[in-house]
C-alpha cells in the first residue's frame, strides 16, 4: 500500500451501481404500477430507498473506502435519530391506545376542519363581506 492519496476507483463500479440505482428505481415505480397497498406498499418502498441511499453513501460517496472510525462518525448520528424516532412512534401508539382504552375517546371520530368551526357553507367566503 503505497500512498492512498492518489487512489482511483475503476469506473465500472459506478457504471454498475447506476445500473442497480436504475433498477431499483423501477422496482420502486413497479409498486406503484402494479397498485400495492398497505403494508408491504410502505416495506418495498422504504426498503428500495434504504438500499438505493446506501449504495449511493458506499460508493458515489466513497464511504466503502474509507476508515471504520469516520464511516461511524458519519453514520452513527442518523442511526441514533431513527431509534428515537422508532421510541417515540411506540411511545405514540401506546398514548393512542390508552386514551381510547381508560378515557373512553372514540376510535373514528373525526378533527373538525376551519370550515366546521367557522360554518364554511356554499357561500362562506361571501358572507363576510
Amino acid at each position: 500500500m503505497a500512498s492512498e492519496a492518489g487512489q482511483q476507483h475503476p469506473l465500472g463500479i459506478y457504471y454498475k451501481i447506476w445500473i442497480l440505482l436504475f433498477v431499483l428505481s423501477a422496482f420502486s415505480y413497479a409498486v406503484d404500477y402494479f397498485n400495492v397497498q398497505g403494508a408491504m406498499r410502505w416495506t418495498l418502498v422504504i426498503t428500495f430507498m434504504l438500499l438505493k441511499a446506501g449504495f449511493i453513501v458506499a460508493i458515489f460517496m466513497h464511504a466503502v473506502w474509507e476508515r471504520l472510525a469516520l464511516i461511524l462518525t458519519i453514520l452513527g448520528p442518523p442511526s441514533v435519530l431513527l431509534l428515537f424516532i422508532a421510541f417515540m412512534a411506540v411511545e405514540g401508539n401506546y398514548t393512542e391506545e390508552a386514551r381510547f382504552t381508560y378515557m373512553g375517546h372514540d376510535r373514528d371520530a373525526v378533527a373538525l376542519t376551519p370550515a366546521d368551526i367557522h360554518g364554511g357553507g356554499e357561500h362562506g367566503a361571501e358572507e363576510e363581506h
